[in-house]
Parts: structure tokens; C-alpha cells; sequence
């Protein structure tokens, strides 16, 4: 005898009428327009992904066939420390602005990404808003171009000398910090850290530095653990209140104490694998055809630099 509650194939099944009419009272959903608050679980969420995002980039950027990725650490970073100092020099707006736009040709030719370049466009824009003030007749007196006020029957506003002043903070900002991201980006930390200690670099601050790094990443992770744990076990939103101010503060506590673990735990591991204090790459440092055609271009540039901000007065 076939079982009822088994359907088989080809079988008809008629389905009650009841089951397939409107509900008469179904309640109706609509957006209430108020737009909700993000809370501080989801922002610290995003926040490190996005930092660990940032470190898997340069990371994979370091190891790409790019035109820096061929320089030994030690040139990079010592083409890097004359490329500062010579910005640091230079006067002129518009060298300024060249030497941007050959560092980011170099980045091109690197095949630097442009989520690493954003931060080229984002410091010269938080530097206008720093040097801002200084365009101001108040600020620096000098030739007025543009009058926005005028007190006592003269005119105040903007001033030649300080527009000018200006511009080359902006732009030897802007251009600096994008040398050494560049570096950064195509060359890894790890061989960065030993070019310092190559180069003369007191060890306990090649080392502090290395830590530093190491810690960042490791806590980074931690952190986005704890929060991804807590979310998952949040049937409602955080409170902005007392009670979002405890879970905040005991989460915290609960991750400096996970620090101050791994910290023993980290150091150990070092140990045990070899660590005397000393910084080792897989990638054995090499004095190359590339780090000769670096050595001779780059102070030559510098000089070219500053010869054309000299001529341009």
C-alpha cells in the first residue's frame, strides 16, 4: 500500500484555495526614511578591513615585475632620502609640480595600483586646507590680487607672495609624501627594515620599527576578529548609551589583554625560528645593473632640479 504523505512523480496535488488567496491584514512594509546610525562595531569593521586591505596591496605591489621592484632596498632608500632633500630645497612651484608628475610616471611604469596612489590627491588637499591662512594679507602682507574685505579703506584679501608661498607647500607636501609612498609600495617592508640596518641604522630602531609593523597588522586582526564575533552574536543594533560605552570599553580591555599575550607569544616564536636580533630576507641583497643606472640618474635629477629652480628664481 503507497504511503499518502509521498508524492510520486506525475502525481496532481491540488492545493487549497485558502493556501493561495491574500492574506487580507498583511501588514505592509515602507521605509521610515530616517536613515540609520552607523555604529561604532560596523565603522571599526570597515576600518580594518580596509587597513588589512592596505597591507596585502603593498605587499602584492612589492612583488610585481615592475621598474623599482628591481632596485635593491638599500638604493631606494637612499635614492629616496636624496629625492627629499632636494624637494626640500627647491623654491618654485612649477619644479615642484614636474617632479610629481615624473614620480608618478614612475609609479606607472611600477604598476603601482591606484588605491595606493589616492593618497597622492588626499594629503595636498588637507595641506591647502593647512595653508589656506597663509594666502591672507593678515597672515603675509604683500600685493593684493584679490580683495575680499576692506578695513579702513584698505583692501584685504589675498596676496600674491602668499598664494605663491602657498602653492609650494602644497606641492612639496604633496610631492614628498609621494616618493615615499612609492618607495613603500615597491619595495617590502622586510627589506626595507634590513636596508636600515645595512645602511648604519642603530639596530634598536630598525627593530622597534619592524615590531611596530608586525604588532599593527597582528592587533588589526585581532581587533577585526572581536568585532566580526560580536556581531555575530548582536541580534540588535548597539545603543549609542552607557550600555555601547561598556560594550566599547570591555572589548578595549579585552584586546589590550590579547596584546599583552602575543606580545610573549610572538616573541618566542622569533626565537625559536632563529631571530639573534637581526633582520633576514628570503631575497638576498644585490648591487645590480638597475641599482648602477639608479645610482648615476637620480642625484644627476636632483641636480637638475635644483639647477632649474635656481634659473627660475
Amino acid at each position: 500500500m503507497a504511503d499518502p504523505t509521498v508524492l510520486h512523480v506525475g502525481q496532481h496535488v491540488d492545493v487549497p484555495a485558502w493556501l493561495l488567496a491574500p492574506e487580507p491584514h498583511a501588514p505592509v512594509y515602507r521605509p521610515s526614511g530616517r536613515r540609520r546610525r552607523r555604529g561604532f562595531l560596523d565603522a571599526t569593521a570597515d576600518r580594518s578591513a580596509q587597513v588589512l586591505r592596505q597591507v596585502v596591496l603593498c605587499d602584492e605591489t612589492a612583488a610585481r615585475p615592475g621598474l623599482l621592484q628591481r632596485l635593491d632596498p638599500r638604493t631606494a632608500v637612499v635614492a629616496m632620502l636624496v629625492v627629499l632633500v632636494a624637494l626640500a630645497l627647491v623654491h618654485h612651484p612649477v619644479v615642484l609640480v614636474v617632479a610629481w608628475a615624473a614620480v608618478a610616471g614612475l609609479a606607472a611604469a611600477s604598476r603601482v595600483p591606484v588605491g595606493l596612489a589616492r593618497a597622492w590627491v588626499v594629503v595636498p588637499a588637507v595641506t591647502c586646507l593647512v595653508a589656506a591662512p597663509v594666502t591672507l594679507s593678515v597672515v603675509r602682507p604683500g600685493d593684493v590680487v584679490v580683495v575680499l574685505w576692506t578695513w579702513h579703506g584698505t583692501g584685504h584679501g589675498l596676496t600674491a607672495q602668499g598664494l605663491t608661498a602657498a602653492a609650494v607647500l602644497v606641492a612639496r607636501a604633496g610631492c614628498s609624501v609621494a616618493v615615499v609612498l612609492l618607495v613603500t609600495a615597491t619595495t617590502s617592508w622586510t627589506g626595507l627594515f634590513a636596508a636600515l640596518g645595512a645602511l648604519g641604522v642603530p639596530r634598536v630602531f630598525a627593530q622597534v620599527l619592524a615590531m611596530a609593523h608586525r604588532y599593527l597588522v597582528l592587533l588589526v586582526t585581532v581587533a577585526a576578529d572581536m568585532v566580526t564575533s560580536r556581531q555575530v552574536r548582536t541580534i540588535t543594533g548597539v545603543r549609542h548609551d552607557r550600555t555601547g560605552r561598556a560594550v566599547l570599553g570591555a572589548s578595549v580591555g579585552a584586546l589590550v589583554a590579547k596584546a599583552y599575550q602575543l606580545t610573549d607569544e610572538v616573541h618566542q616564536a622569533m626565537v625559536a625560528r632563529g631571530y639573534r636580533g637581526h633582520t633576514r630576507t628570503l631575497r638576498t641583497c644585490r648591487f645590480g645593473a638597475a641599482d648602477l643606472v639608479a645610482a648615476l640618474v637620480v642625484p644627476a635629477a636632483a641636480a637638475a632640479l635644483l639647477i632649474w629652480d635656481g634659473t627660475l628664481g
